[in-house]
């Protein structure tokens, strides 16, 4: 039987992506060919990186095939969407997702979940940048390790190219201070600073850029929302109620900027003796879960605690680079991979405004 590009297009236009609901022809399939065999290959492309739905995309692209007894074989490519902003907050238009990691307290580990989301998406095959907005405590630069390139200006001399980490764009507060040094700055000096960095820094062409805000509810979460379109937000606690308590805050005030909270990742979640492999939960239990129930929002990960996630942060070389194959690579690079999935869902079919007003209590 003859096969044309026509008849392949037609079984596939009722094939919809099961993240967005969109059909995949419109803007997801192209370089449709047929070889001697009558068979096809095509290039599906996913809209995030390790996009978790792959398998069923593929079980319905197939049986529409076969479905009018055609076969083909699929070549998957990423190309993340991007919502335009709004022109007063066009600061980075090169970048296509904003996504701000924050956390209601210190010490739940939310740079360590940043570095590695960053780290996870890059190797993902996704472009990516990290900002250090941790104006008072940055520690990026120290979980990076050291740099290919240090940050410098340009050329032009009117813009800074950021340090460079493994092939990601960095920038934080830490490049300038002397190390040890306390950062004593009140909130017009901080929103001056991070508008330099969104407005002055050569980022480059990015599908996330991922921004590791400080802990708590001030002012650079506030001058953030007031500069550019944080296209979502993650939260990270660890279990325990007195940690939960806070991060309530945030979402508060992350609900009153009108960013929307897309995840929760409950952090130091267990702790697995590596003698007997027994679970303990160290923090208590459950927190992480109940949280993301009573917020409407996903649970995007528990990750257990591990001595070798702080040595990563310790040695300048983040858990899902150091040690990809251990249990706490892989629940950060399921992490990084449902918070990307959620956000380019919001870049192709909007948030719902209901959800960015909900009170949480």
């Amino acid at each position: 039987m003859s096969v044309t590009v026509e008849q392949v297009l037609a079984a596939l236009s009722g094939v919809k992506d099961p993240a967005t609901g969109r059909e995949i022809v419109a803007d997801q399939v192209s370089d449709v060919r047929i070889d001697a065999a009558g068979e096809a290959t095509f290039k599906i492309d996913l809209i995030s990186p390790g996009f978790p739905l792959r398998e069923a995309l593929e079980a319905s692209v197939v049986a529409a095939l076969a479905a009018r007894n055609l076969r083909g074989t699929i070549e998957w490519g990423l190309k993340v969407p991007q919502k335009p902003a709004r022109q007063d907050l066009n600061r980075l238009p090169t970048v296509k997702n904003v996504l701000a990691v924050a956390a209601g307290k210190g010490g739940v580990g939310k740079s360590t979940v940043s570095v590695n989301t960053a780290m996870a998406l890059h190797r993902l095959g996704a472009k990516v940048a990290l900002l250090d907005a941790d104006i008072y405590g940055p520690s990026v630069p120290k979980m990076l390790g050291t740099p290919e390139r240090e940050t410098s200006t340009t050329l032009s001399g009117d813009r800074i190219s950021p340090a460079l980490y493994r092939g990601i764009p960095v920038m934080s507060v830490a490049f300038f201070v002397e190390p040890g040094n306390a950062v004593v700055w009140r909130g017009p000096m901080i929103h001056k600073l991070l508008k330099q960095f969104l407005e002055d820094v050569e980022w480059g062409e990015i599908d996330y850029l991922i921004v590791d805000l400080p802990p708590g509810t001030g002012d650079a979460q506030l001058s953030l929302a007031q500069l550019i379109p944080i296209t979502g937000s993650i939260m990270v606690t660890t279990p325990q109620e007195v940690a939960l308590i806070d991060v309530r805050r945030a979402v508060n005030m992350f609900n009153k900027l009108e960013v929307p909270v897309v995840g929760v990742v409950e952090n130091m979640s267990y702790y697995v003796c590596p003698s007997c492999g027994h679970h303990d939960a160290i923090f208590a239990s459950g927190g992480g879960v109940a949280l993301a129930r009573e917020l409407g929002v996903d649970l995007l990960g528990q990750v257990p605690i591990d001595n070798k996630i702080s040595y990563g942060g310790e040695s300048g070389v983040p858990v899902v680079e150091g040690a990809p194959a251990s249990e706490q690579a892989k629940a950060l690079t399921d992490v990084a991979a449902r918070a990307a999935l959620a956000l380019s869902k919001l870049s192709a079919t909007g948030p719902k405004r209901s959800s960015l007003l909900r009170t949480v209590t």
